[in-house]
């Protein structure tokens, strides 16, 4: 049995997290152990900090977790996990990769189909790239500093990454960088790829600026296969391809180290939305199955792959059908939260 925290977190989490739960229950059953932890605003408001101690300890015990979108920065100034839990949850367990897939709907008339592999603990995250303090500050009430921090460890454990995800995809890497104004901190990744893209003849190696290749994604995104980016960089183009997909809401996004990961939609917390019920769960959902295959690899468990495979064929079955009285929103339906969970549930059923 795996052992699985899961936090709703903010905003629309307590209306899709259950989803990706009960999705994960049908296709598991008994693999699964579901312990639920707080994080976001319910943590502080119980117990004075968005990131109890307590609860990291939990997720210590746990093999990951399937965390909720978070009101990041806006939790208040003598909040010890502010501003963002996640990111010290990552700095906690050096998920130092942010696997973010993104694929366009089947049936859909435009293809995207690529893979952000997006470095996670480093860059200019002012929460998570210093060991003590933030990288950011101001020397004087007018002036306000940022550290950007690049380390060449990091930069070839992200791209190790990548090079082994385009091998099991269509064998093509590009590197998303700024080396021609950021020639140092970018500059060290670019030198590692091209150091590294040798060991990797059978992979089709290049680089674009992230500028250039932000341009590339709108007019082409069908050319390009694995991208690997600095944190900042990731973080934005990531967004930009969802958006060409279709929706943030089909956006998952797994956080992953060594010996840990967490499973987290990439998009926010949405609290224009929250309380609406017309929140789309399928991010949350996919995400909660890349956990589960990437334990599944680390484990050696069939079982486990199975059930990931089965979740993610049912979302793509649901949106195949394209129904408008079960489709949220977003994806250009009449549907809410419970119409499209219970559309998925009911296939990974039938499968059962």
């Amino acid at each position: 049995m795996y052992r699985i925290a899961v936090a709703e977190g903010d905003g629309i989490g307590s209306e899709i997290v259950p989803v990706a739960v009960r999705c994960a229950e049908l296709a598991a059953g008994d693999l699964l152990e579901f312990v639920r932890v707080d994080i976001g605003w319910s943590a502080y408001r119980k117990h004075g900090s968005s990131l109890p101690r307590e609860v990291v300890d939990v997720l210590s015990g746990s093999d990951g977790l399937v965390l909720g979108p978070l009101d990041v920065g806006s939790y208040p100034p003598d909040d010890p996990g502010s501003p963002s839990p996640s990111g010290k949850i990552r700095r906690e367990f050096d998920l130092y990769a942010n696997m973010r897939p993104v694929r366009s709907p089947p049936g859909s008339t435009r293809r995207v189909d690529l893979l952000i592999v997006r470095e996670n603990t480093e860059g200019m995250y002012a929460d998570r790239n210093m060991y003590a303090g933030s990288g950011e500050f101001m020397p004087s009430p007018d002036v306000a500093l940022a550290v950007r921090v690049a380390t060449r460890r990091g930069c070839r454990r992200i791209l190790s990454i990548g090079f082994d995800a385009a091998s099991r995809r269509r064998r093509s890497l590009t590197v998303a960088h700024k080396a021609n104004v950021l020639r140092m901190s970018d500059g060290l990744l670019v030198e590692e790829a091209r150091s590294m893209s040798g060991s990797f003849p059978g992979i089709k190696y290049s680089e674009r600026l992230v500028d250039a290749l932000a341009y590339d994604l709108v007019v082409d995104p069908g050319r390009f296969d694995v991208i690997v980016a600095p944190n900042e960089w990731g973080d934005i183009i990531s967004n930009e391809a969802a958006a060409l997909a279709g929706s943030m809401g089909l956006a998952p996004s797994l956080n992953m180290g060594d010996s840990w990961a967490m499973a987290q939609a990439a998009h926010g917390s949405a609290p224009d939305i929250a309380g609406r019920g017309s929140a789309n769960p399928i991010a949350i959902v996919l995400s909660t199955s890349m956990l589960l295959e990437w334990l599944s690899g680390r484990r050696g468990d069939a079982g486990l792959l199975a059930a990931a495979r089965s979740i993610s064929s049912a979302v793509d079955a649901v949106l195949l059908e394209r129904n408008p009285e079960v489709l949220t929103p977003d994806l250009g339906g009449r549907g809410t939260t419970r119409s499209l969970g219970d559309a998925i549930c009911s296939r990974l059923i039938l499968k059962a």
